[in-house]
């Protein structure tokens, strides 16, 4: 069921569907971390046993990023965005419903699979159905729209936990994710790379889904089982081994399920790589303001939540501004920009103390780190062929995820280490200032390198009307 309309109410539509399914996805994740200690209770369960409510999303969603990216560009993006969103209300409800910790960990698991089609497969719906002058604009609105559910989640997080209860985090999800399906099955077209046969690569998602999952569980895990625990130490040989089979299997198969080659396009390395490293801080601000706010100040779950608003608000201006951002900056110049803004956000967050200082600081941070990770996914997305959107994206998210979650565990890692010897302020401070500097000298070194690359000729200058012609020749490459 498709409606008969003009193209311009079709891409109306399919951004509408888009944009609903990503809010809910950005909401649900960020909205259920403040749940944890009341989902603990509500169960009978220990807070550790609770957080595989998190956990098993993280397992799931990382595991299922390449794969769901690719499937919609092979056998049509339409369909893998129905599937993807259909599974999300599944789980959705699933999680409203569960009367134990079993069921609900198996309906995160739904939950995730599901999210890990929609994100990369959304991504490629809005590059392949937008034309090429407006596509960033679309990308933009949409990661402005999901990151509002960004901004939200730990307000509706707190609110609800104190209020009606956490299920009515995914009694929320449940009708939204609905409406954003039936948007889907009328408006969004099908697209699909009609270069590429209708064919998987099985061995290889095999393998790609046996390594993230083993190094996932790992480091989401090692820190209760212990780093050096017998099962720690074997997912993460299985990682190791299944990992380094993957690039062996991808060389040999005849219809891979990532092109290396990929890999060799140094402009989405570097949107790739700065990309990662503001997930990565931006997992890591949030996971130390939660603890700041409400174990050295005492604040409630929703009056902290009420402080995250301020910085949430501009992670969702973020989508929109690095859209406009890109008309003016080639996309590696834009990630270096919120590289900047990020890194000495996080540096002068961590010397904040009054509450005057402390909000602006953390809405500042919180622009530079929304601009980064936001806006590496319409970056991407200009600097490969449109065909092969998905995969794109789903190696982008797939590094976000994973190396996100390295990130949380080493963080929380260095807390349990130092926190016997240090006031726990002064331990968050530090881990705030380390990733500052890490970030600013990241985005020294992603303009460096674009530098030299501009010097041997291998790619454009910075300015975009030094070769506006080429643009205009080559719509949506500008590296």
């Amino acid at each position: 069921m498709r409606a008969e309309t003009s193209p311009a109410a079709r891409r109306a539509g399919a951004f509408a569907a888009v944009a609903v399914a990503l809010f809910c996805i950005q909401l649900d994740f960020f909205a259920l971390n403040l749940a944890i200690p009341e989902i603990a209770a509500e169960l009978g369960v220990t807070v550790s046993a609770a957080q595989w409510t998190l956990s098993a999303y993280m397992l799931a969603i990382g595991c299922f990023f390449i794969i769901g990216g690719r499937v919609g560009d092979v056998f049509g993006r339409r369909g893998s965005l129905l599937a993807g969103i259909a599974l999300f209300a599944a789980g959705s409800a699933g999680c409203a419903l569960a009367p134990g910790l079993g069921p609900l960990v198996a309906a995160r698991i739904v939950q995730g699979v599901g999210a890990a089609f929609v994100f990369p497969v959304s991504v490629s719906v809005i590059t392949n159905t937008f034309p090429a002058e407006s596509r960033a604009a679309a990308l933009g609105a949409v990661f402005g729209v999901a990151n509002i559910g960004t901004a939200l989640g730990p307000f509706v997080g707190g609110g609800f936990t104190e209020g009606p209860g956490w299920r009515w985090i995914f009694w929320l999800m449940a009708p939204l994710s609905l409406l954003s399906l039936l948007a889907a099955l009328v408006y969004v077209p099908d697209s699909r790379d009609t270069s590429a046969p209708r064919r998987l690569d099985l061995a290889g998602c095999a393998l790609i889904v046996c390594s993230l999952a083993a190094f996932t569980l790992a480091v989401e895990r090692g820190d209760a089982w212990g780093w050096g625990s017998a099962r720690t130490l074997l997912c993460f040989a299985l990682a190791v081994t299944a990992g380094a089979l993957f690039p062996v299997r991808e060389r040999r198969a005849r219809h891979p399920l990532v092109d290396l080659r990929l890999l060799r396009n140094v402009p989405y390395v570097l949107v790739t790589g700065m990309g990662s490293l503001a997930n990565m801080g931006y997992g890591v601000t949030v996971f130390l303001a939660t603890l700041y706010l409400q174990d050295v100040r005492g604040l409630s779950p929703l009056l902290a939540g009420t402080v995250f608003l301020a910085p949430a608000l501009l992670v969702a201006v973020s989508g929109p501004l690095g859209a406009r951002l890109g008309r003016h900056m080639r996309p590696t110049a834009v990630m270096a920009l919120a590289g900047a803004i990020a890194g000495t956000g996080m540096y002068a967050l961590a010397g904040a103390g009054a509450w005057w200082l402390y909000v602006p600081v953390f809405a500042w941070c919180g622009l530079g780190l929304g601009l980064g990770w936001t806006y590496s996914g319409v970056a991407t997305q200009q600097v490969v062929a449109p065909e092969r959107a998905g995969e794109a994206s789903g190696v982008l998210l797939t590094f976000l995820v994973t190396l996100g979650a390295i990130a949380l565990a080493g963080t929380a890692a260095a807390i349990s280490a130092m926190t016997p010897q240090h006031p726990p302020e002064d331990v968050y401070d530090a881990i705030l200032r380390l990733g500052g500097v890490v970030i600013v000298a990241a985005a020294a070194a992603v303009m460096a390198v674009r530098h030299r690359l501009v010097v041997l000729g291998r790619i454009p200058p910075l300015s975009l009307r030094a070769d506006a012609a080429a643009v205009a020749r080559e719509p949506g490459r500008r590296p």
